[in-house]
């Protein structure tokens, strides 16, 4: 072995793959939000999960069609409160230290 080659997983890695690895993640992290970055906290990330996940529920009709029956509501009813909870999923958002401000 070579003295820049590392071994992850069962896969050499040389320092140009680590490097190349490093730069296409942080495309994808600058080109969609919900991939968040090195910066995003826990609540940001939450927040993105839930988000999406109404999206999805809201997207595939078959899926929203079982939480109505479940909830025993309209679909458009349904499709309304998951619209409303998108909004903050998680509450309001946790108070930042003065320090970070």
């Amino acid at each position: 072995k070579q003295w820049y080659q590392r071994r992850v997983r069962g896969i050499n890695l040389s320092e140009m793959d680590r490097y190349n690895f490093q730069t296409q993640l942080e495309h994808l992290q600058s080109k969609y939000i919900g991939t968040g970055h090195s910066d995003t906290t826990k609540f940001e990330w939450l927040v993105n999960q839930h988000r999406d996940s109404f999206a999805s529920y809201i997207g595939h009709y078959h899926l929203l069609d079982y939480f109505a029956i479940a909830e025993n509501e309209t679909r458009a009813r349904v499709k309304f409160n998951m619209l409303e909870r998108m909004l903050q999923p998680c509450g309001p958002p946790p108070e930042k230290p003065d320090w970070k401000m």
